[in-house]
């Protein structure tokens, strides 16, 4: 006899498609008994039901209330400073309420894979950052009702997923209008990915400050990477070679404004003397720059209690008031943007 929370989590994927194949029905069907889906035939959920017994499989939700429960964060990679502060906050948050954390990343294991590990664990539900949903990962999380939340999304999913984000486009725009304000008018940006959600709506608001203000948007002076400070290394040394090169740079993360930090130190630019830097997210690394970043500051850690708070909510069968919750950004401003001001031309 096997008992969930005492096997390994293979075991427990195993145990499952083992009894698929006894019932003569499908890993998805059984997962619909575990989770007591109204959608299965009589006499299938009841043979279901006496092979789970048979082999003592034990509900998330009927375990010992001694046994911490599980729920799993999956990352597209932990190596960037933003998924470290999102990581810290999604840990700190299922700590207070007695959760374990699974954490892994979808570099060697497919967001479906994903999925049937949740199934196999038994665990409460998944929280997703950073990361396209194929139609099929999104129908099997509808139709199972499997507790699913995303954290900054690549792409729209449908309403019956809940997502977590923060106000990016305006978050955006305080940060051009500052730089206005400090006399800027030839302002470039290195922003994200435009198949981004995040990515487009933080360029958006980059474009809605300089409309506002009578600057023409200049191609010439924009880029687009991923989120990462090589390409935005690479990034900013082509708009540094411009025509007419931007006295300040608007950074779409912490990541990407490292590097334009590092393209103005090899072109020889005083940073904010020269060029004003502004970024998008202030995790630690900000403040440690050199110099130290203004920012537009992402509230890490009510990011990661919203998402497990949320999370746990659907696990019990309450569906969030709202499909789509964005939590306020701050102006933090730091060395970066304070030096003497410089009035360009347009």
């Amino acid at each position: 006899m096997t008992t969930q929370g005492k096997t390994h989590p293979n075991a427990q994927y195993g145990l499952l498609t083992s009894i698929a194949g006894e019932a003569g029905v499908s890993l998805s069907t059984v997962s619909k008994v575990v989770h007591r889906h109204r959608d299965v035939g009589a006499v299938t959920r009841a043979r279901v039901e006496e092979l789970l017994a048979l082999h003592g499989y034990v509900r998330e939700w009927e375990r010992d209330p001694a046994i911490p429960r599980q729920i799993i964060a999956v990352f597209r990679d932990l190596s960037g400073p933003y998924t470290l502060e999102v990581v810290r906050g999604i840990v700190d948050a299922a700590g207070e309420l007695g959760i374990h954390v699974v954490t892994g990343t979808t570099s060697r294991r497919s967001i479906s894979q994903w999925i049937e590990e949740c199934v196999a664990l038994g665990a409460a539900g998944l929280i997703i950052v950073i990361s396209m949903l194929t139609e099929e990962d999104q129908r099997r999380i509808v139709e199972q009702r499997l507790p699913v939340v995303l954290v900054d999304p690549l792409s729209a999913p449908t309403l019956d997923i809940p997502s977590i984000g923060v106000t990016n486009w305006s978050g955006a725009k305080d940060a051009v209008e500052h730089l206005l304000e400090c006399g800027h008018t030839r302002i470039g940006m290195v922003a994200g990915r435009s198949h981004s959600l995040t990515g487009a709506a933080r360029l958006h608001g980059y474009r809605a400050a300089l409309e506002e203000a009578g600057i023409a948007y200049d191609p010439a002076i924009v880029r687009s990477t991923d989120f990462d400070f090589d390409q935005a290394l690479a990034a900013s040394l082509q708009i540094f070679r411009s025509d007419q090169p931007p006295t300040a740079v608007f950074a779409a993360s912490d990541a990407q404004a490292l590097g334009v930090l590092e393209a103005a130190r090899q072109k020889g630019l005083g940073v904010p003397d020269d060029l004003a830097v502004m970024s998008f997210d202030d995790t630690l690394v900000a403040a440690m720059a050199c110099p130290p970043l203004s920012a537009v500051r992402q509230p890490f850690e009510e990011l990661g209690h919203e998402a497990t708070r949320v999370l746990m909510q659907v696990a019990e069968g309450r569906p969030p008031a709202s499909p789509r919750i964005e939590l306020a950004t701050k102006l933090v401003l730091r060395t970066s943007t304070s030096g003497r001001r410089r009035v360009s031309t347009p």
